[in-house]
């Protein structure tokens, strides 16, 4: 007979500050990048990433944010559109 497994569920298991921070601190211990944005996407997800998302974005394109090229191009795909370049007839 087989023993039968079933995936993780981080969002199960990261249900608090303290193993959420525990897994964090292992993530960055380890120095590996992808681990570290595994890691983050990971207890994004955990703690609604919707939420996370909404708040971030807000305060990204608020008066006093400063959006980086690459949310502000996130966004604009989101949105369905695409930033395009086109020289100025002088």
């Amino acid at each position: 007979m087989t023993a039968e497994t079933e995936p993780l569920d981080l969002a199960e298991v990261l249900i608090d500050s303290h193993r959420i921070a525990a897994y964090l601190d292992e993530a960055f211990a380890d120095g590996d990048p992808a681990f570290i944005v595994s890691a983050i996407g990971d207890v994004a997800r955990a703690r609604n990433i919707t939420a996370i998302a909404r708040d971030t974005l807000y305060r990204a394109f608020s008066s006093g944010g400063n959006p980086t090229l690459a949310i502000m191009a996130a966004v604009v795909k989101a949105l369905g559109f695409q930033f395009s370049i086109k020289p100025l007839v002088v």
